[in-house]
């Protein structure tokens, strides 16, 4: 019990530190932002030192925030790993439990008992089966989607 805790524990601090790193991503595009607005003021008086100055902030930043994206990314994998082991954990112990039953009902012959608990069985590895897929599309869309498509920086 005091593992699977600490499993919880893990995925939720990584999930804010995920969060944290998009929020900076953000705080990066704002000022990227920002760093266009001055170097647009820049070039339209002239001052063509301020506007190159201004254009490798904006480049900059917008590196910044690609870095905090893909950071954030790799860190949703990683959550959503975790968060599989922590299902398989717990389907894989509520299986045995399921065998030990199964062993018990098969010592006394019970037919009916033995029924009962087969179809338990399927029910929770048919269960394992469709999250097992659902984490694994949701992975695969995560580590694709959540990085987004690098765009000019000026």
């Amino acid at each position: 019990m005091a593992n699977a805790e600490r499993l919880m524990n893990r995925i939720v601090d990584l999930k804010f530190a995920s969060k944290s790193l998009q929020c900076q991503a953000r705080r990066c595009e704002k000022e990227e932002k920002s760093e266009k607005v001055k170097l647009k003021k820049a070039m339209e008086i002239g001052n063509m030192d301020g506007a190159r100055i201004c254009a490798e902030n904006a480049i900059r930043k917008r590196s910044e925030q690609m870095s905090y994206l893909r950071l954030a990314s790799r860190l949703d994998a990683v959550v959503a790993r975790l968060d599989t082991q922590g299902k398989m954990q717990s389907v894989g112990k509520s299986m045995a439990s399921i065998v030990k039953v199964l062993d018990s009902s098969l010592a006394t012959g019970n037919l009916q008992k033995i029924s009962e608990t087969m179809d338990k069985f399927e029910r929770q590895f048919v269960d394992m089966e469709v999250q097992a897929g659902f984490m694994e599309s949701s992975m695969a869309g995560s580590t694709s989607l959540s990085t987004p498509r690098v765009r000019s920086p000026i």
